[in-house]
């Protein structure tokens, strides 16, 4: 009977469930795309400055262990309500997992690629797009991968501020005592999450030089 219910509901409401979904796949993909924007080149910068990355890394990291809703208490006093403060917490929650990868999987390119390839007179930037990145692309995926799972389950949290999204459903649910939307929000999220993680990881498994290809 309450499945009954809930299939009722979907189907009545399907409009507000598909656009509060497409509303929270926008804001999670923009906060990951910010976040590659910084963190990719970062993690390149520190490849060339090692001594400094792992205080670099250490600071990111210090910054993962904040409770999202001190970031975003913090965020809605500087930026006031809306999706605003929402984006600016999800980006930077999104950084500390790419930024790490892309450090880790430059670092990683075995020398002696890097050796051949300035026999073969390739220029430091040469070497760096065509050897090192492809080499470490998997691993930087992976980042991705990483940081758009997490992100997609805590912007469900950014709906208390203002950003919409599935995580509206779910607060509005919870405040009325509505099993209907809290199920309405918590599902389509979770599938957001898992079908992000597969498709990523079918990028991840492609972009693999077959060599290297278990």
């Amino acid at each position: 009977m309450a499945m009954n219910n809930f299939l009722n509901f979907v189907v009545q409401e399907q409009d507000l469930i598909v656009n509060a979904a497409l509303q929270h796949l926008y804001i999670s993909l923009l906060a990951v795309a910010i976040g590659s924007l910084i963190a990719m080149p970062s993690g390149i910068w520190l490849t060339r400055n090692r001594k400094i990355a792992n205080y670099v890394l250490g600071i990111t990291g210090f910054v993962q262990t904040i409770p999202s809703l001190v970031l975003l208490g913090l965020a809605l006093i500087i930026f006031e309500l809306g999706p605003l403060p929402a984006l600016v917490v999800l980006s930077l929650y999104s950084i500390l997992p790419i930024l790490r990868n892309t450090y880790t999987g430059i670092s990683e390119v075995d020398d002696m690629y890097v050796e051949a390839a300035k026999g073969m007179g390739m220029t430091r930037f040469q070497i760096l797009f065509m050897v090192e990145i492809p080499l470490a692309l998997p691993v930087i995926i992976a980042g991705i991968k990483i940081s758009l799972v997490y992100i997609i389950s805590w912007a469900t949290l950014a709906a208390l501020i203002g950003a919409g999204g599935l995580g509206d459903l779910i607060w509005t649910g919870l405040a009325s005592y509505d099993k209907n939307l809290i199920f309405a929000g918590a599902i389509p999220a979770s599938i957001l999450a898992l079908a992000a993680g597969i498709l990523i990881g079918l990028i991840q498994k492609l972009a693999t030089p077959r060599g290297l290809r278990r």
